[in-house]
C-alpha cells in the first residue's frame, strides 16, 4: 500500500521548488511547474495515485472559475467584436493549418488530422489565468480582453470535438439545458447565498462554490464534455458578484494557487517523454511551428486593426498561441478512440506542453505590456 502523505510530500516538495525558481528567475510560476514535472518525470519515477489526477482535476476547474470571475463584463461588453473575433480565429486557422498539414504532409488518416487540428487549435485559459494574476494584468482592459478571447476559443475546441466525433446525444441535451438554467439563477441565488451565510470562519461561501462547480462538471463528464467548460461559465455570470467581495476571491485563489495548481501544472509536464520527443523531434517542431504561425496569422491582424500597439498585439498573440488542458484533453480522446497511434498522442501532446511554455516565455522575457501593468499599480495606489 502507498505511503499517501509520502506521495503528496513528495510532489509539494516539486511545487516548492518550482515557486524558489519562479522568485529567483522571474519567470511565471505555472512555467516552472511544467518544466519541474517534465524534469522530474524523465529523470525519477513519480508517483501518480488516482487522488493526484483528482486533486489536478479540480485545479483545473477552480482556475477556470476564477478566470472566469476576473472578466469584466462591462469591458467584455465594449470590446465584444474584437474578443469574438480574436477568439474565433485563434480556433480556426490553426485548427485548418495544423489538420491540413497532418494529412497532407505528415501523411496521418483523416480522422488523425481532424485530431491533431483540433488539439492545436487551443489557448490554455489556466496558463494565461496564472501569467495574468501574477502580472497583476487581470485587472486591465487587455487581460480581461485575452481571458475572454480565449474562452471563445476553447469553445469553438469543444464544439468542433462534439461535432465530429463525440455526436449530439441526449445527455448532451440535458447537460446544456441544465446549465442554461443554473446560469441564470446563479447569481440571484448566489447574492442571498451570500448575504445569509457569508463570512463565517467555516467558509460556506467557498463550500457553496465547490458545490456548484462539482455538481456541473458531473454533469458535464456524463454528457461526455469537460467539467473546465461550465466552470468558466459560472464564473463568468458570478463576476459582478465578486467584484463586490474581493477578499472572498482572495481567498479562493488562495486555496487553488498553494494546493491544487501544482498538481495540474507538475502532473501537465509529466505528459512529455524526452524518447518520445527525441523520436518525433522533426514533427513536434514542425506541428509547434504551424500551430504558432497560424496563431499569429488569426490574431496579430486583427489586434493592431482594433488599434492596440505592437507590442499589446504580440502579447496578446503569444498568450493566444499557448495551450494545455483542451489540448491534451483531445489528444487523450483520440487515443482512448483509436483514432490516433500512442506516437502520434506523444507527438501532440509534446506539442501541447511546449505552446504552454514557449510562447508564454517569450511574452514575459520580450512583450509584457509594461505600460498596462503600470496603470493597473497606479489605480491600486488611489
Amino acid at each position: 500500500m502507498e505511503n499517501m502523505y509520502l506521495v503528496a510530500a513528495v510532489w509539494i516538495s516539486l511545487a516548492l521548488l518550482a515557486s524558489l525558481v519562479s522568485v529567483r528567475v522571474g519567470i511565471s510560476v505555472a512555467l516552472v511547474e511544467i518544466m519541474v514535472g517534465v524534469l522530474a518525470g524523465n529523470l525519477f519515477t513519480i508517483p501518480e495515485p488516482e487522488w493526484v489526477a483528482f486533486l489536478a482535476s479540480i485545479g483545473a476547474v477552480a482556475l477556470t472559475f476564477l478566470a472566469g470571475v476576473d472578466i469584466d463584463t462591462e469591458v467584455l461588453r465594449n470590446k465584444l467584436a474584437a474578443t469574438l473575433l480574436i477568439g474565433f480565429l485563434s480556433f480556426l486557422l490553426p485548427f485548418l493549418g495544423a489538420a491540413a498539414w497532418a494529412y497532407g504532409v505528415a501523411d496521418w488518416t483523416g480522422d488523425a488530422s481532424l485530431i491533431a487540428g483540433i488539439a492545436l487549435s487551443t489557448t490554455s485559459v489556466a496558463v494565461v489565468y496564472a501569467v495574468m494574476i501574477e502580472t497583476g494584468l487581470n485587472r486591465s482592459d487587455l487581460g480581461k480582453v485575452i481571458l475572454a478571447a480565449c474562452f471563445v476559443t476553447d469553445l469553438g475546441t469543444v464544439t468542433a470535438l462534439g461535432l465530429l466525433f463525440a455526436g449530439f446525444g441526449l445527455e448532451l441535451v440535458v447537460f446544456g439545458a441544465v446549465t442554461v438554467a443554473a446560469l441564470l439563477v446563479l447569481p440571484r441565488f448566489t447574492r442571498w447565498f451570500f448575504r445569509q451565510y457569508g463570512e463565517r470562519v467555516s467558509e460556506p461561501e467557498l463550500k457553496y462554490l465547490f458545490v456548484v462547480l462539482f455538481g456541473l462538471g458531473a454533469l458535464a463528464s456524463f454528457a461526455g464534455s469537460e467539467a473546465v467548460l461550465p466552470a468558466y461559465l459560472v464564473g463568468l455570470v458570478l463576476s459582478d458578484t465578486f467584484q463586490k467581495r474581493e477578499e472572498l476571491a482572495r481567498r479562493l485563489r488562495t486555496i487553488v494557487f498553494a494546493l491544487l495548481t501544482p498538481f495540474y501544472f507538475i502532473r501537465a509536464g509529466l505528459f512529455v517523454s524526452f524518447g518520445s520527443l527525441v523520436a518525433g523531434f522533426w514533427t513536434i517542431v514542425a506541428f509547434f511551428a504551424v500551430k504558432v504561425a497560424t496563431k499569429f496569422a488569426g490574431v496579430l491582424p486583427v489586434t493592431l486593426a482594433y488599434g492596440y500597439t505592437f507590442r499589446d498585439g504580440m502579447y496578446t498573440t503569444l498568450m493566444m498561441s499557448t495551450g494545455l488542458t483542451f489540448g491534451t484533453i483531445s489528444s487523450l480522446y483520440g487515443l482512448d478512440n483509436g483514432l490516433i497511434t500512442q506516437q502520434q498522442y506523444s507527438v501532440l501532446v509534446t506539442v501541447v506542453i511546449a505552446t504552454a511554455i514557449i510562447p508564454t516565455l517569450v511574452a514575459q522575457r520580450f512583450f509584457l505590456p509594461l505600460k498596462e501593468i503600470k496603470k493597473v499599480q497606479i489605480e491600486e495606489d488611489r
